[in-house]
């Protein structure tokens, strides 16, 4: 039932800042908003016509308005974000964020400092840089550092118990401070440029690194000059694609499509003048319906809550609050904010690259994507993760007795299977039915290629099996130095049907089960069986292959007419098995030293 006497409810209202609460019969809040004027804001909503259809179906159920007068109208502002945040009314715009977002760490008071991800509390002492939009942006960049500067990544307990280089090392990811092959100045001074790399001074990186080269081509130290060589390269190309203004500092692009079912706001960082990537949100809908309205009840939900309010933001949507929003960013912050739309120069070129992404992540939102969304999400939650995966890989190990053993890799995003990214690994060199070496074979093929640049690390790794298998991932992920990836076995449970499946998280004791209805655990289910179903396609057509060729063509020195032969002469591959060594070299072609190769091929075993 519609709220009783409109006019005597807004006469009673006051002209002052503050905020109102649209209540339902129960009394519960449906909405909250701000305004400068009590007064007047709640007075537009009682209009005849001219109402948008989510006011409409707001006023048709609120029965009551309360208010709470504030002194000014940043103060509205702030406690109406507050209000949001704790109520979650049903009209308002809700942003569904995560709870923390990835740094890079450098460690200090360390004889080999270490740089590495970081997500949560900011205890150790050291440098953190970021936050960075995604964590896959993290390990970009710490993929970036380790190719120019070789500074280690490992954890210290990792590194105190080395007795010979890790892989790293072998693959010129790592300079090997654990076993003292570089010196500790030498090491100081490579972490000191990889902070300035971090601190956007790309330029004047590139100033000393070709000084020092100039210096060690004169010492005749010609190695370390070609280090430095490849060093300044990689910076240029890197400088190229990522730098976006000569003004450097730290600026937001923000950019909105909407339509009156969602919307999606796309969240670009700029860092120390390079493009750390984006995010993409998807708010709960709300009561508001034009762009401009979605954007600016975003940016107040957005920036309001414990995060860092760079100087600059630009918007693609003119907002009727910027000069409010201005105000209480730079109270906030402690420093002036300022709010663009339609910025000129490089900032205008992001803005409209920002659109384009917005446009099309919610065609795909929209496209069938919803439901998908909602399940990763769900998984989130479930497991408690600090943020929503962004991309999932699980690997599965098929085999029948042992034979023909193969390895699946499938990969999720929030818009399902990302096909071309599958791969399979034919397992070799393994004792047969032994799991954990085909598991441990598979992820160290497959993330060795991806820490040299051909891929990407997923965000969750699933792991067909139980600790087992969990316990073989942890070496490979540490053997490699793969950061920031959260890694789950999923074992079947006791009685192996589906909805009792255990899940082991790394990190944790015990099993997490979830209950059969969570939207969570049906998205383990989904590519776990995908994993499945491609590791049984790859294994059946390998071992398929094994059975159908003959052991003539595996054996040197028998072509296509010596085979021939054999068969002819004896009737069938049977029969050339049976044949004796001497038998073997009465067949034209065959000399006696062939005839012995081919009935140890058939003998060997024995």
């Amino acid at each position: 039932m519609p709220v009783e006497h409109p006019k005597a409810l807004i006469m009673s209202l006051p002209p002052k800042p503050g905020i109102y609460r649209m209540l339902g019969g129960k009394g519960e809040v449906l909405y909250v908003g701000k305004a400068r004027n009590l007064r007047k804001r709640v007075q537009s909503y009682f209009r005849a016509s001219g109402l948008a259809a989510r006011v409409m179906l707001l006023m048709q159920q609120a029965q009551d308005v309360e208010i709470t007068v504030t002194h000014t109208e940043t103060e509205a502002l702030l406690l109406e974000n507050n209000l949001i945040k704790t109520l979650h009314p049903r009209f308002n715009i809700l942003l569904r964020d995560d709870k923390s977002y990835p740094y890079i760490f450098v460690s200090d008071g360390q004889k080999y400092p270490r740089i590495g991800f970081h997500r949560g509390a900011r205890r150790e002492k050291g440098k953190y840089f970021g936050p960075y939009p995604s964590s896959y942006g993290v390990r970009e960049t710490l993929n970036l550092m380790q190719k120019i500067f070789r500074v280690r990544q490992c954890q210290d307990s990792f590194f105190r118990n080395r007795s010979r280089p890790c892989l790293q090392y072998q693959i010129k990811r790592c300079s090997g401070p654990c076993v003292g092959l570089i010196e500790p100045e030498r090491y100081a001074s490579d972490v000191q440029q990889a902070a300035m790399f971090m601190e956007g001074k790309s330029q004047s990186l590139i100033r000393d690194s070709i000084e020092q080269m100039e210096q060690a081509s004169d010492g005749q130290d010609y190695e370390t000059a070609a280090l430095l060589r490849d060093r300044i390269g990689m910076l240029k190309r890197i400088q190229e694609k990522q730098y976006i203004t000569g003004e450097g500092g730290d600026a937001d692009v923000l950019a909105i499509s909407a339509t009156p079912a969602a919307a999606c706001i796309v969240v670009t960082w700029i860092r120390a003048g390079q493009n750390l990537g984006s995010k993409s949100f998807f708010p709960r809908m709300g009561a508001e319906s034009t762009p401009w309205e979605i954007l600016d009840a975003f940016l107040s939900q957005y920036y309001l809550y414990g995060r860092t309010i760079p100087a600059r933001i630009y918007l693609s949507e003119a907002i009727v609050d910027r000069p409010l929003l201005e105000r209480a960013f730079s109270q906030h912050a402690g420093r002036k904010i300022t709010l663009t739309v339609k910025p000129r120069g490089a900032p205008r070129r992001w803005v409209q690259m920002a659109q384009f992404n917005a446009a099309d992540a919610l065609r795909r939102h929209l496209a069938g994507n919803i439901d998908m969304q909602a399940r990763f999400e769900a998984l989130r939650d479930a497991l408690h993760l600090e943020s929503t995966p962004e991309r999932i890989e699980c690997f599965d190990i098929s085999h029948t007795m042992g034979e023909a053993a193969t390895a699946s890799c499938v990969v999720f995003d929030a818009g399902g299977a990302v096909k071309s990214d599958y791969r399979r690994f034919n397992i070799e060199g393994i004792e047969p039915g032994d799991d954990y070496g085909a598991m441990t074979q598979a992820l160290t093929r497959r993330y060795r290629r991806v820490k040299e640049g051909e891929g990407k690390l997923p965000d969750l790794l699933l792991l067909d099996g139980g600790k087992g298998q969990l316990s073989a991932a942890e070496g490979v992920m540490q053997e490699l130095q793969v950061a920031g990836a959260k890694l789950v076995a999923v074992a079947k449970g006791r009685e192996r049907k589906p909805g009792l499946e255990q899940l082991f998280l790394s990190g944790s004791k015990r099993p997490t089960i979830l209950p059969a209805t969570s939207l969570g655990l049906h998205l383990i289910q989904q590519i776990r069986d995908e994993a499945h179903r491609f590791a049984i396609a790859g294994h059946r057509a390998r071992r398929g292959k094994t059975r159908t060729t003959s052991t003539l063509e595996r054996i040197p020195g028998i072509g296509g007419r010596r085979r021939q032969a054999l068969l002819k002469n004896f009737g069938g591959l049977r029969e050339v098995a049976r044949a004796g060594i001497e038998d073997l070299s009465r067949v034209p072609g065959i000399s006696p030293q062939l005839a012995q190769k081919i009935y140890d091929a058939f003998h060997g075993e024995e």
